[in-house]
């Protein structure tokens, strides 16, 4: 993949740095976005660590005029191959009836619009070089409910809904749309998702992260790396006839 480029939003940690990490070793050169550039430093490093090249760039992906700057300063690299939307929020975990309409658009503003966003930003250019990779990061929530998580979920499934659309609509130009819905995935993020979802189902943290680790045949959550791995995968030519899909990372939670 030599001499390809790869963009990924909200790469300043988590999945995020894991993708660009996996995309820099897989040989792109790697356009790695945040709102704060200065908290890219160690995905920048880690990338580079792997022999590979980043970029650090700002964006916020709910603005229009910030993604296309954004986009054009990615296209300094070279010619964009690949996109990765994974930038987003947890949103409030809440009944609806007691969600702010404030943090609602908040939530599918970053979850929602700034794939629309940062997918439109590059479109035109991959129709042009009549090829290319889409890949979204949904989320298994976008495929099952989950207590209190409604912005999220209806944000995560609108993202699935994106996908496919946009998978019809390119396909003829030779780019491939797909997304990739994590399950839980360990570390800081899902550690506050479970002390929230604790607090508002009245349960113990334990009891909590059991629900998680209990739906999994597996009996665990979800590495960064493993969502990484599937991303880097449907950027590949190995997945030359995949398009349209929303593949589960979640260790068997969803099967569907």
């Amino acid at each position: 993949m030599t001499g390809r480029v790869a963009v990924v939003t909200g790469a300043n940690r988590g999945i995020g740095r894991a993708i660009a990490v996996a995309l820099g070793a897989a040989g792109f050169a790697v356009a790695a976005t945040a709102r704060d550039p200065t908290t890219l430093k160690e995905t920048v490093e880690d990338v580079e660590a792997g022999g590979g090249t980043a970029l650090a760039l700002a964006c916020d992906v709910r603005d229009e005029s910030s993604v296309a700057a954004m986009a054009a300063a990615a296209s300094g690299l070279g010619p964009v191959h690949t996109v990765v939307a994974n930038a987003g929020v947890a949103g409030p975990t809440a009944p609806l009836h007691e969600i702010a309409l404030a943090d609602w658009r908040d939530c599918l503003a970053t979850d929602l619009d700034g794939v629309f966003l940062t997918f439109r930003a590059f479109v035109p250019a991959l129709i042009e070089a009549g090829e290319g990779s889409l890949v979204a990061v949904s989320s298994m929530t976008g495929k099952r409910p989950l207590h209190g998580r409604t912005p999220y979920a209806a944000a995560k499934m609108g993202v699935i809904g994106l996908v496919r659309t946009l998978a019809l609509e390119l396909g003829p130009h030779g780019i491939r749309v797909n997304s990739v819905c994590p399950g839980a995935v360990a570390g800081p993020r899902i550690d506050d998702v479970i002390a929230r979802q604790a607090a508002a189902r009245g349960i113990s943290e334990a009891e909590a992260l059991a629900a998680f680790t209990g739906a999994s045949p597996l009996g665990r959550l979800v590495e960064a790396g493993e969502v990484a791995a599937a991303c880097a995968y449907l950027a590949s030519d190995a997945a030359a006839s995949i398009t349209g899909e929303d593949l589960n990372v979640t260790a068997g939670v969803v099967m569907f």
